[in-house]
């Protein structure tokens, strides 16, 4: 994950990374509007165009911004490319639950996964990094469990979908935090060690005249090379923005995205949310508040 500095001192830098972060973030809420559109094309399939056509756009831009040095080190770094290699698989992971969530009519449960995100990266400090944990922040992790606990109980199974979205992208963000690659690096990589696999499927499917290539119109394949630059550019805006602002209005901003998908689940999608339900959620937005606050509270300190 992207390190973000202060620059409080330039409100004009701030600003413009105000505005990249939360571009970012909007485009993010967004998706499921994009993957709602292929909702006819498989998960595995979706995400097999999405790794292979990320992997050629940011190959493009990587060539024409001249940034390959950095290659020749990884190639040479066995450890470096088997981290790289297991956030690759997290990554894909995740990709591959949320496509399905959302083709599935879970956008309201996938927007839970990034809600408690910020809490499930609180804990993977303190466990893998070792970082004490203050006590208002033990009382929003207590207020998120209560919340995924009621959430269980009143629906008679776990939340899975939302525990595999913010554990599969909390340990990818931990993984990335390790591996020292700029967003645009440690995307190309990834999708470099993605794209072989993505590659033999999306050959095998077309071959048995069962892929979308094989068998959609012209819009349907415009939609899927689309996955490219959509998944790539937000992904440089993040970057651009965390680079101006502070960590603590950047942790403030990442509410938009699941805030979005939350309100196209539940106006767009009519997805059911019934009182006991709403409940789970009031207890986990109860624990982001207090979160939110305290980390408020003690940057301006």
């Amino acid at each position: 994950m992207t390190n973000a500095t202060s620059t409080a001192a330039d409100p004009a830098h701030a600003r413009t990374g105000m505005l990249y972060a939360a571009l970012a973030y909007i485009a993010w809420g967004l998706f499921p509007l994009y993957f709602k559109r292929l909702s006819d094309v498989s998960a595995f399939e979706v995400i097999a165009h999405r790794t292979l056509w990320s992997m050629v756009f940011v190959a493009i831009l990587l060539t024409a911004l001249r940034r390959w040095a950095w290659l020749g080190p990884v190639l040479r770094s066995p450890k470096l490319l088997g981290t790289c290699a297991v956030s690759a698989l997290l990554l894909s992971t995740n990709w591959l639950v949320y496509v399905w969530a959302v083709q599935q009519g879970h956008v309201v449960e996938a927007s839970l996964g990034y809600f408690i995100n910020p809490l499930v990266n609180v804990m993977l400090g303190f466990v893998f990094l070792r970082e004490r944990l203050r006590p208002v922040q033990w009382l929003a992790i207590g207020l998120a469990a209560a919340g995924v606990i009621w959430l269980t109980v009143t629906a008679g199974r776990l939340p899975w979908i939302a525990l595999v979205l913010a554990l599969s992208f909390g340990i990818y963000g931990l993984m990335r935090k390790t591996a020292h690659l700029g967003a645009l690096e440690g995307l190309t990589l990834e999708t470099l060690i993605l794209s072989p696999f993505a590659a033999v499927a999306l050959f095998w499917w077309t071959s048995q005249g069962t892929s979308a290539f094989a068998t959609g119109d012209a819009g349907h394949i415009a939609w899927l090379l689309l996955a490219g630059p959509l998944t790539a550019v937000p992904l440089l805006l993040f970057a651009a923005g965390a680079r101006r602002i502070t960590l603590t209005t950047l942790g403030l901003v990442q509410y938009l995205s699941p805030t979005i998908q939350f309100l196209l689940g539940v106006w767009l999608y009519h997805e059911p949310l019934a009182g006991a339900r709403l409940v789970g959620f009031v207890l986990i937005w109860s624990a982001l508040a207090v979160y939110s606050a305290e980390s408020l509270w003690r940057s301006r300190r």
